[in-house]
C-alpha cells in the first residue's frame, strides 16, 4: 500500500504496471470469495482505494500534458498569425 505521494513520483509506465497487478489482485480476491475460499477481506478496500490513488495520479499527470500542449499551440497560433500580418 502506498499513499498519493509515492504514486506521483512514479513513472507512468511504473503507475500502469502497478495498476495491472492490483486489478489482478483484486480479481483474485474476488476468485477466492467466489469460490469458498476465505480471502483477507480487509484487502478489498485497501486494493479499491489504491486503484483509485492510482487513477487519480494518472488523470492528474493526463492534465497536466493535455494543459501543457494547450499553452504551447496557443503560442504557436499567436505567432504564425502575427507572421501572416
Amino acid at each position: 500500500m502506498a499513499n498519493a505521494q509515492e504514486y506521483r513520483k512514479m513513472s507512468e509506465k511504473d503507475l500502469n504496471d502497478e495498476l495491472l497487478n492490483l486489478r489482478r489482485e483484486q480479481f483474485n480476491l474476488r476468485m477466492q470469495l467466489g469460490s469458498g475460499n476465505t480471502p483477507k477481506i480487509h484487502r478489498f478496500s485497501i486494493v479499491k482505494h489504491d486503484i483509485a490513488r492510482i487513477k487519480t495520479v494518472m488523470s492528474e499527470l493526463k492534465r497536466q500534458h493535455q494543459h501543457g500542449k494547450v499553452k504551447d499551440s496557443n503560442v504557436t497560433d499567436s505567432n504564425v498569425n502575427k507572421g501572416d500580418a
